[in-house]
């Protein structure tokens, strides 16, 4: 394998809620054609499905129980991602604000995040051109040994005000400030791999950035990677 760019190559682009993960991400798929992974929708569809069954969220115990029960399969397309559970299309109930609010207390189950991790190995290892995979754990947990591991970070401000954009008109920016600040924290606390920048990792501040110029970034950062292969 002398030639670089028959090798896949596993770009893991980390960091909290409104940094621009998800446009950033398939973007650079799509640049790249590579296929895309939203880990984030994976956690939201196992959510999701313990909410519909009337699992007790709240009750690790119950979560943990039933975390090997849904079907979770992910399209990798970065053009139109899809998620099914059991087959069913989850795509648009997994962002519902009743999901948003449970999710990170479904995800903090250890057991929940073995099933996940496995699921997204899986995934990665299956994409034979390589593969850009978004999250909070994917440099440190799920793909240590990724090519490429990019941290994108962004102010509080910054990204409250972009997720009110995506959430429509009307939302509170400061309540979506305080909400995204009370799931960081319970995400960088969590025993099981929380939210954390690898050492190895890139970290792009992307608050004065246009989405372009991250995406830029990152495809730059990819390049350089696999010239030096």
């Amino acid at each position: 394998m002398e030639n670089g760019a028959a090798q896949p190559v596993i770009v893991a682009i980390d960091g909290p809620a409104g940094t621009g993960k998800s446009s950033t991400s398939k973007a650079v798929a799509t640049q790249l054609g590579l296929s895309y992974l939203d880990t984030g929708a994976q956690y939201r569809a196992i959510t999701w499905w313990m909410v519909t069954n009337g699992i007790d969220v709240e009750d690790p115990h119950a979560v943990a129980a039933a975390a090997g029960k849904p079907e979770i399969i992910s399209g990798t397309d970065p053009a139109g991602p899809t998620i099914t559970v059991d087959g069913v299309d989850v795509a648009g109930p997994i962002r519902t604000q009743e999901v948003t609010s449970k999710v990170s207390l479904v995800s903090a189950v250890p057991e929940v995040r073995s099933r996940i991790t496995e699921l997204q190995r899986a995934v990665a290892a299956g994409a034979e051109r390589g593969i850009v995979v978004e999250g909070r754990d994917i440099g440190t947990t799920v793909l240590p040994d990724a090519d490429l591991k990019v941290f994108l970070t962004a102010s509080p401000e910054a990204r409250a005000a972009r997720r009110s954009g995506e959430l429509g008109r009307g939302t509170d920016v400061r309540a979506t400030q305080e909400a995204l600040v009370a799931r960081d924290r319970i995400d960088s606390s969590r025993k099981t791999s929380p939210l954390a920048k690898a050492d190895d990792a890139v970290e792009v501040d992307t608050t004065e950035l246009t989405l372009d110029q991250v995406v830029e970034c990152v495809v730059t950062l990819v390049e350089e990677k696999r010239a030096g292969k």
